[in-house]
């Protein structure tokens, strides 16, 4: 899909309130886009796959993600939220994807969360 790189900036990375984004192909374990200078390693891919298997574990350990620890404020089966003191971190999953952001303390963390929402909407929608 080669429009995925153009989605994480019109819908994301252009409303100035998403720091960085990804697209992971949950079941190859691979990230098929991302903002620029986003690397995520396949151990960080395979915890967050792992979030969403068991989300009552992650709203009480939280994430650890770029050398932050993570607050989990919300896990269910389509959508994982984190905060910490620098920012926060959103986790969306449609049917082939995980969707991965983060905001820093300049932002607006409900705009963030409402763009990564819709552009997960967006994707199941299309059955992705």
């Amino acid at each position: 899909m080669n429009q995925l790189p153009n989605l994480i900036n019109e819908c994301l990375i252009n409303t100035k309130h998403v720091e960085n984004a990804a697209i992971i192909n949950f079941k190859l374990a691979t990230v098929v886009a991302a903002s620029s200078r986003f690397n995520m390693p396949m151990p960080q891919i395979q915890k967050f796959i792992e979030a969403f298997k068991r989300t009552p574990h992650t709203r009480q350990e939280g994430l650890y993600f770029q050398d932050r620890n993570y607050t989990c404020v919300r896990a269910d089966k389509h959508s994982i939220y984190g905060k910490c003191k620098e920012g926060g971190l959103i986790l969306v999953k449609t049917g082939m994807y995980i969707l991965v952001a983060t905001y820093n303390e300049d932002m607006y963390p409900s705009v963030c969360v409402e763009a990564v929402e819709k552009l997960g909407q967006y994707l199941r929608e299309k059955d992705k």
